[in-house]
């Protein structure tokens, strides 16, 4: 062996010895998982990552994602060789109050995204790479740690799909082939074959290792990084529990610390304090910016009639004219959610990430993480494939902006697969989120607007069919907000609505005037956070009545969460809700909107019913 390679067995050994002792220290965790990897990572980290973790905003830094997340002590040991944590915060892994988490998360300053939930770091590192490339156009490099187990994930192989399709070649994943996953092996095992065939039938270098021979590792980095116009995979033959024969490549040890740490310890050849003295980018590189100016939100007149989604398109087009920061993602539906307008305006800022919406929302995540605000478009009822990227996400305190149109039944004639009726109460469920729906086009571009200022998970619902202009253009509309927009002194019901059904609402609010009974009517176009003070004031000054409407299911969407407003409250209003409650057809809106009893003939007679209680 020669002396580099004795320092990397070395260094390896040592982020075994760690990872073992990181998992005793907290009674659990994934030891060996991380002993698997440790010739991939020694190498990495001290020949070929450039990384300063005394500045990790370092725009001109590497990106290292661990996609296999559960593999944490290897990543912790990782920053302790470093330099970047002491031992004595690596013995605090999975302690309450510690920043080393059972998975990794952005609470530490050197991990970009949460991993853990897995197939999901791969897919967001293509979202890091293509930022460098095309945006930051910087020539930092994304390493990517994948395991074996989760290449079964389909979100994977969308990711394979799009960064060959993209050329990234500023992208390396390595595949931890270790053969055993939870509950046994793994389903190719280690055919290494059978991966990297797969990979170069989407447009990647392949190159097949023996993960344990520092020396092979070293010669394939060296090849990826020299590889030009495709991303390269490194398919590495490891073995799970390396160097301790106890566990090494035995069924039944994953998940779990190694039952005597001690003997292990010294099967590796004892503790280590070896310090890397990890190679350092270019300090004075800064990213490309794209130009800003002032803002003009689109202005539309009242009456006349336009689509919240359009009106969506034309104020993103106009954001990202003011906003050099902003970008826009579509998945292959550009013309419907009318993200086209933000295409043909900015189209250096926009990616198409066609039919793979795990990827789209996985991508956004990556942009953020540079620094970019992006937003991401599709039909509402497509977002529901990629909900867990959009859980994590949340995780990892991403930035990111989501519109989903062509919700509710008011979609018409396309059926019930195409609409979102599950929207409002998934993202309401998501830690931090903020959920709008706009019910004009003026409210539409000033929410859009508000977007680009927010922070963690912001989903905004948009309509597919024309609506008539409410508000007028200089109106302004505030995330937690909302809209008392018709109202008298002898108001005796209260109408919530938002987006589509606000329509409804007030021509039933017409014809209960007709009827001499006064209805107030309230736009909650901010369904999280709610205005919980305006509707409590509403349903005091209308004798505890009313109804709330909504083209959503009944579960989880804008009737659930004006119940939430009251629910502690010691006088609670009787609130009467109208929702999509039987599955729809295919028909015309109105009709549609009829059958499902969210329309003004219903939306009256529930508040006239409600009076005679």
């Amino acid at each position: 062996m020669t002396a580099k390679s004795d320092a990397w067995h070395e260094l390896a050994q040592q982020l075994r010895v760690d990872s073992v002792r990181a998992a005793a220290a907290a009674g659990s965790g994934h030891p060996t998982s991380s002993m698997s990897a440790a010739e991939l990572a020694a190498v990495l980290l001290s020949d070929h990552l450039r990384y300063d973790f005394d500045d990790p905003e370092n725009p001109a830094n590497d990106h290292f994602v661990l996609s296999k997340g559960h593999a944490s002590p290897l990543l912790y040991s990782m920053f302790k060789a470093a330099g970047a944590i002491t031992d004595e915060e690596l013995l605090t892994f999975r302690k309450f109050g510690s920043r080393l988490e059972g998975h990794p998360t952005p609470l530490i300053p050197w991990v970009d995204v949460a991993t853990g939930s897995l197939g999901q770091g791969l897919p967001v590192a293509v979202g890091i790479a293509l930022a460098g490339k095309r945006l930051d156009q910087l020539p930092y490099r994304v390493w990517v740690l994948c395991g074996d187990s989760e290449i079964a994930e389909g979100s994977i192989w969308e990711a394979f799909e799009h960064a060959g399709f993209e050329r990234l070649d500023n992208l390396t994943v390595i595949i931890d082939v270790n053969r055993l996953g939870q509950r046994g092996p793994t389903m190719h095992e280690w055919d290494l074959d059978s991966y990297a065939r797969r990979a170069e039938a989407f447009g990647w270098r392949a190159i097949e290792v023996d993960g344990h021979d520092a020396i092979a590792v070293d010669r394939a980095y060296v090849e990826a990084v020299a590889t030009t116009g495709q991303p390269t995979v490194v398919v590495a033959r490891t073995k799970k529990g390396k160097g301790v024969a106890a566990v090494e490549d035995q069924e039944g040890k994953h998940g779990q610390p190694l039952k005597d740490p001690e003997a292990a310890i010294a099967e590796l050849g004892g503790e280590r304090n070896i310090r890397v003295d990890v190679a350092k980018p270019d300090s004075t590189a800064k990213p490309h910016a794209f130009p800003s100016g002032p803002l003009r939100l689109p202005q539309y007149d009242v009456g006349s009639d336009v689509a919240t989604r359009k009106a969506y398109g034309d104020a993103l087009a106009a954001l990202g004219t003011a906003r050099g920061d902003v970008v826009a993602l579509d998945g292959e539906v550009s013309n419907s959610t009318y993200a086209e307008i933000f295409r043909d305006a900015h189209p250096d800022r926009y990616f198409e990430m066609y039919i793979a919406e795990q990827q789209l929302v996985a991508a956004a995540v990556g942009l953020q993480v540079r620094g970019w605000t992006p937003f991401v478009s599709t039909f509402a009822a497509f977002l529901t494939r990629a909900f867990d990227f959009v859980r994590m996400a949340a995780v990892s305190r991403a930035r990111i902006n989501l519109c989903g149109s062509h919700a509710g039944v008011s979609i018409g004639e396309d059926g019930p697969s195409q609409m979102g009726l599950e929207d409002l109460a998934a993202f309401r469920a998501v830690h931090g989120s903020t959920v709008l729906y706009p019910c004009d086009a003026n409210q539409t571009a000033r929410l859009v607007a508000a977007m680009a200022d927010g922070s963690g998970i912001i989903y905004l619902r948009t309509t597919r069919a024309a609506t008539p202009v409410v508000y007028d253009a200089g109106e302004t509309f505030e995330i937690g907000g909302s809209r008392v927009v018709r109202s008298s002194d002898n108001d005796a019901v209260t109408i919530v609505a938002a987006g589509i059904t606000l329509h409804e609402a007030l021509e039933a609010a017409g014809a209960l005037a007709d009827d001499g009974i006064g209805a107030r009517v309230v736009d909650c176009y901010s369904v999280k956070p709610i205005d919980g003070a305006t509707l409590r004031e509403a349903a005091a000054a209308t004798g505890g009545r009313v109804v709330t409407v909504e083209d959503h299911w009944a579960e989880g969407g804008l009737g659930d969460a004006v119940l939430d407003v009251f629910a502690d409250d010691d006088e609670r209003p009787r609130v009467v809700k109208l929702a999509v409650r039987e599955m729809p057809s295919s028909g015309k809106p109105d009709q549609l909107l009829a059958a499902a009893g969210i329309d003004a003939a219903h939306i009256a007679e529930a508040a006239r019913r409600l009076l005679k209680t």
